[in-house]
């Protein structure tokens, strides 16, 4: 074990750190120890772990990028309203390059670059001394390995957009890099992903894939739909050969032949097509399944299960309920810990609105109540909402005990995903009866015991502009609140048209003017009532009488925008209007490079889309 510690020891430095070139003109004290590391699978499997830990460092997934990446939309928002406030800007694309929680010398971006170091000397031990052309197991940690470094690189894209591309271990000469060009980046991911795909087995047909934090072929497979969408889709871009010269860029395709959607597409779809008809993953009921997420019982893949693939976070790592989970303000739960935390972020507040009312995932996506210091909900007004796919009385087989962290591990990719990135590439090659089946089973779940509904629904489309706007529609539904919203938007070419729609829609909610001019006719004020663990909420559906029984009032629940102390309240113009804080989020989809990686890299990384350079 000393020997891997040497190994991991020169894959733990800051990729962009000053002064390196020495230690790495001199020679690793493992340098003779290699053969044996990478020759036997145990000691390998150790150190594609090392790749995984970076996840769980206190500024990289765990705490800094998973909190803030896939807002705002057009579905989900950070739930505080405050200009001066530097994770409001992040959310509302006004983002600065000193911004104080991402500008960081152990941000995501070097953690990032760390976990890509350690992928890249895993890789290369395997292909030199782990013989994967004959030995399957170690093929498939090679085949893990690539698609780990895939993964993390295509969450550096969605957050930069152009990176620097690192594929192979550091050296003196070339610790200090430019950006190079995503479309250099995307065709070198699809390439890994075609390699290592076939070297993986599918979800329960190995030791390792039994579990869903390692990876497996579905998962590969799916990763390879999820960035041939991005790369063949729109974004903000510069100039073809101007990347790092702080070109302002255009929101556009890319002019690469290689990563045009016809050529793209097929082999996405014919993918996505193995995956589904190896019967190795399903849709489960989706209550159960968010519960299952919350109590850590997500870890098993295969047939019957639905997860794919987690963020690795120890029991005692990682803060997704910490972060997103209906607000608690001071509950205890099991374990004995006080919980005052949760609602950093939810759906905005015409979500709930939508979906119809015999949709299942309405009710279990949108609440719109807290936990208080009794143990008890209540509602909080139509302007802040939660997300209840997250939620701590759920983490009964998994208590929290308090601090920042709640060993929740986020799902990266689940089936229903394959299922509508299916639909959506089928749709886009023609085969509208393919895309109406793949659309139809995520919608018959949705609409459990009123399957009927969701066949009506999808029978009547009957084109490929309609089955489009119903695939945007239902990706809005089914993975609310899971931040993949953004990227979605942003690769549609539609960010700005949906934001600038969902502004509108608040207003209008908040007027109940057309379309929701039917919402509530009882004056503004609402009724509730508890049912078990559940808020059953009276003057949401064009109630036009007051409730019989005992129900507890809340006036003026819509319409209030002023109270008695002159102080906004509700869904006021300057809260709506906050969902972007910019005259084009457009331009600032992406994050830009923050000071502290600038000057790290002696010069070499600029920004571009008009973000400061020093």
């Amino acid at each position: 074990m000393k020997k891997i510690l040497y190994i991991l020891s020169a894959a733990t430095m800051a990729i962009l750190a000053v002064s390196c070139e020495k230690f790495l003109d001199s020679e690793s004290p493992s340098t003779f120890d290699a053969a044996t590391v990478y020759s036997n699978y145990s000691l390998t499997e150790n150190t594609i772990f090392s790749i995984a830990q970076s996840f769980g460092e206190t500024n990289n997934y765990r705490g800094r990028y998973l909190s803030y990446i896939g807002l705002n939309s057009d579905i989900e928002w950070y739930n505080t309203f405050k200009p001066t406030d530097e994770k409001y800007q992040i959310a509302a694309y006004s983002l600065k390059t000193n911004n104080s929680q991402l500008n960081l010398e152990n941000g995501p971006f070097a953690k990032m670059y760390e976990a890509i170091e350690r992928a890249n000397l895993v890789i290369e031990g395997i292909r030199q001394y782990g013989n994967p052309a004959e030995k399957a197991d170690m093929a498939y940690l090679l085949g893990e390995a690539l698609t780990l470094r895939a993964m993390i690189y295509y969450d550096l894209v969605r957050a930069w957009g152009d990176v620097p591309a690192r594929f192979s271990s550091t050296s003196s000469e070339t610790i200090y890099v430019a950006k190079a060009s995503r479309d250099d980046v995307f065709k070198q991911l699809l390439a890994d992903l075609d390699e290592a795909i076939p070297y993986l087995p599918y979800p329960g047909q190995s030791a390792a894939t039994l579990r869903t934090d390692r990876v497996n072929k579905m998962f590969a497979q799916g990763l390879y739909a999820r960035i041939a969408l991005m790369a063949a889709g729109y974004a903000q871009r510069p100039e073809d050969g101007m990347v790092g010269t702080g070109d302002l860029g255009e929101n556009r395709l890319s002019n690469d032949p290689e990563l045009q959607a016809d050529v793209l597409y097929p082999k996405a779809l014919a993918y996505l097509r193995d995956a589904i008809a190896s019967g190795t993953a399903s849709l489960e009921d989706f209550e159960t399944y968010w519960k299952n997420q919350s109590n850590q019982n997500n870890l098993v893949a295969g047939p019957g299960h639905e997860t794919l693939f987690v963020i690795p976070f120890s029991d005692g790592r990682g803060r997704w309920n910490y972060t997103f989970a209906v607000r608690s303000e001071g509950s205890k739960y099991a374990g004995g810990a006080t919980v005052t935390r949760g609602g950093d972020a939810g759906p905005v507040p015409t979500m709930w609105f939508k979906y119809d009312a015999n949709d299942v995932r309405r009710d279990i996506t949108c609440v719109n109540w807290r936990w208080n210091a009794d143990n008890e909900q209540e509602l909080v007004g139509i302007q802040k909402w939660y997300f209840g796919k997250y939620r701590w009385e759920w983490m009964e087989r998994n208590p929290y005990t308090g601090g920042n962290d709640d060993g929740v591990k986020p799902v990266v990719l689940r089936y229903a995903d394959i299922l509508l990135m299916a639909a959506e590439l089928a749709n886009a090659e023609g085969d509208l009866s393919a895309a109406k089946d793949y659309l139809l089973q995520v919608r018959e779940r949705a609409f459990k015991g009123h399957e009927e509904l969701a066949e009506l629904y999808v029978d009547a489309i009957d084109s490929e502009e309609e089955m489009f706007d119903a695939i945007v529609d239902e990706r809005a539904f089914e993975f609310c609140g899971e931040m993949t919203r953004k990227f979605d938007l942003i690769r549609w070419g539609i960010l700005k048209e949906k934001l600038d729609q969902a502004k509108a829609e608040m207003k209008a909610l908040r007027d109940l003017t057309a379309p929701f001019d039917n919402v509530n006719l009882l004056g503004g004020d609402v009724y509730y009532q508890l049912d078990g663990d559940k808020v059953v909420i009276y003057g949401f559906n064009g109630e036009a009488v007051k409730p019989a029984g005992a129900w507890e009032k809340k006036a003026e629940y819509f319409n209030k925008i002023v109270d008695s102390k002159g102080a906004d309240t509700g869904l006021y113009d300057a809260l709506i209007n906050g969902i972007y804080d910019v005259d084009d989020p457009e331009q600032n989809m992406f994050w830009p490079i923050f000071n502290t990686t600038m000057i790290n890299s002696q010069g070499k990384i600029k920004n571009d889309y008009g973000y400061d350079n020093l």
